[in-house]
């Protein structure tokens, strides 16, 4: 499903990538395009107007996987994405959640929104978001928000982690 399939979750590497992300260039305007291997075409990144959207993390399948198995590996994944959040809370500052259930009844009406959630909802990304910002940054054209996510398409689908780099406030939806 992504490129990051088959690696363990490594915390100092994530904090890295998440850290590299809030610099990334995003596309001032354009449509929303996703990226994938040349081989394989698995996903590597989305990037659509004002934000740019990677995988972090990729579980293993949940194929044939029942309780109390899948339990703990949903509680283990929790767990990477809480550690995440406490070492970024450390660098940045303390974090806002950001609901996803908005853009989700969004998407199931067939209602417009924001670029940034249709990509999410999109990749099925329906997690919510854990947001910093906004952050200074090197980025000579302003300000970033970065947001990381923990999210399972369905039950047999691998969990996986992603993570958000926007020129734009990231802020919840109203319903």
């Amino acid at each position: 499903m992504t490129a990051r399939a088959g690696e363990p979750f490594d915390l100092p590497k994530t904090v890295s990538e998440v850290r590299a992300l809030a610099t990334a260039s995003v596309p001032p305007t354009g449509p929303t395009v996703d990226e994938g291997e040349p081989d394989t075409g698995e996903w590597t990144r989305t990037r659509g107007e004002g934000f740019v959207i990677v995988p972090l993390w990729e579980s293993v399948p949940y194929t044939g996987t029942y309780a109390p198995e899948w339990n703990d590996s949903e509680a283990s994944a929790q767990r990477q994405l809480a550690s995440l959040t406490e070492e970024l809370d450390r660098v940045w500052g303390r974090h806002q959640q950001v609901g996803m259930r908005v853009p989700l009844f969004r998407k199931l009406a067939g209602e417009p929104m924001p670029p940034l959630f249709q990509a999410l909802t999109d990749a099925d990304c329906y997690g919510d978001l854990t947001v910093w910002g906004p952050l200074p940054t090197e980025a000579a054209d302003g300000p970033r928000w970065v947001a990381v996510s923990l999210n399972q398409s369905d039950g047999d689908a691998p969990m996986i982690m992603a993570g958000v780099v926007s020129d734009r406030p990231i802020t919840e939806l109203e319903d």
